[in-house]
């Protein structure tokens, strides 16, 4: 069964959990003693209907206190065709350090707009983190149908104007599906308020949305996160790789290339669940043993001697800056690649992203929090990469600040 990891963004009070609310609702996603629970707590809310929605993602107190989604919320089902990973993401520009990690791995991206409002400066916002990210499809869900007495031109109007805005972001693959949250117009089953409309309702479109697979990188990439190495007397001679396949696949028997130590050796044997098997998939987590014993430490990576990576000690990157204390010239930084890590820092600031209109600004080599910058950065030890675009599990990156081990910014190489 094909897993659909998406998110949801939008303005503040768009509906974005109100609108993953009714589709797990309506679609029998969600357990009788949750609803009864939700149930009480919505009389605390002041709503209108019998259930709050949007409490379903809007986890923390605070949350619920001011009625916004602060943090990442995530919620998982599944149906006969499909599995499901939802990212609830937050509206405010102030979290939008939050939306760039929760759309990171994402497939596809819901973005709502408000059908009174038309598109907004968050709306261009989350589409070009979309387009920097390179997700695969961009939804466009025209929220709050209700409030226009579903006229289908303002629908019109609203796609329009967005198709026009997005032009040059080079989107992969834009939709648009007219809806209304609260009532539960089109979110799971088609509405005869919306009669013009003969698409998909949401919950068809995910079911039945095709990810364009040529975003999954197919070079075999392994990264060694554990060395096992008993030396017990039963197993005196066990030298393993623990780690999880991050794109590809690998067998028994191939030739393969070790970085940073660029040797060639062969997979003498792949175990996993502690069974020998002839081949790792991507995701799987498995322990690969080598025919040479070699320096192979945690961070090392494994790939096909004919299905080479980059290797450089300097990455041109685009990064979004997460740290309330803005970024300072020289900052010893630590690079983390999946388990590699290396000293590195920043060598310079390229140039500023406008978040609302997608140029690049003249660097002041100055980054504050939210910033969207290009970078070239420069590690101590060489780090093996392709570029984001190509696979994602080896082409993004955080920066760590050395010193206080904060995460101060996140990455994709370009």
């Amino acid at each position: 069964m094909k897993l659909l990891r998406f998110f949801t963004a939008g303005n503040v009070d768009d509906g974005k959990s109100t609108l993953i609310g009714r589709l797990l609702f309506d679609s029998k996603s969600i357990s009788t003693d949750i609803i009864e629970t939700l149930t009480r707590q919505s009389k605390t809310t002041g709503v209108d209907t019998d259930i709050d929605l949007a409490l379903l993602t809007d986890g923390l107190r605070a949350e619920r206190e001011q009625g916004i989604t602060i943090d990442v919320a995530y919620k998982y089902f599944s149906t006969e065709k499909r599995k499901f990973i939802i990212a609830d993401t937050p509206g405010h520009a102030q979290y939008t350090r939050n939306m760039f990690t929760g759309a990171s791995n994402t497939d596809l991206a819901i973005i709502l707009i408000d059908a009174r409002n038309g598109i907004t400066d968050q709306t261009k916002r989350h589409s070009i983190i979309s387009a920097i990210l390179g997700i695969p499809h961009i939804l466009i869900c025209v929220n709050k149908m209700d409030l226009v007495e579903y006229k289908q031109s303002v629908f019109e109007e609203i796609k329009s104007d967005y198709l026009k805005f997005s032009e040059r972001l080079n989107l992969n693959k834009v939709s648009f599906i007219p809806v209304s949250a609260l009532a539960g117009d089109n979110v799971v089953k088609p509405s005869g308020n919306l009669n013009w409309y003969n698409g998909y309702s949401l919950f068809e479109f995910l079911e039945n949305v095709e990810i364009d697979q040529a975003n999954d990188a197919q070079e075999p990439r392994f990264q060694v996160q554990y060395v096992i190495r008993p030396q017990t007397d039963e197993l005196h001679d066990y030298r393993g790789y623990a780690g999880s396949m991050l794109s590809g696949s690998l067998r028994k028997g191939d030739r393969v290339q070790i970085f940073p130590l660029d040797i060639e050796t062969n997979i003498s044997k792949i175990e996993k669940y502690q069974i020998e098997v002839e081949e790792a998939h991507a995701g799987d987590p498995v322990v690969i043993h080598l025919s040479d014993d070699l320096d192979v430490s945690r961070g090392s990576t494994i790939v096909k001697s004919n299905e080479l990576p980059n290797t450089d000690n300097f990455i041109e990157a685009t990064i979004c800056w997460m740290d309330n204390k803005a970024y300072q010239s020289g900052q010893k930084l630590l690079l983390q690649q999946n388990s590699f890590r290396s000293k590195a820092i920043i060598k310079e600031i390229e140039a500023k992203i406008d978040i609302h209109t997608y140029d690049e600004l003249e660097s002041d080599d100055v980054m504050n929090l939210n910033d969207f910058c290009k970078v070239n950065i420069k590690t101590a030890e060489s780090i093996s990469f392709d570029s984001y675009s190509k696979n994602r599990k080896t082409g993004a990156f955080v920066l760590i600040n050395e010193n206080t081990n904060n995460t101060v910014a996140a990455g994709i190489i370009h």
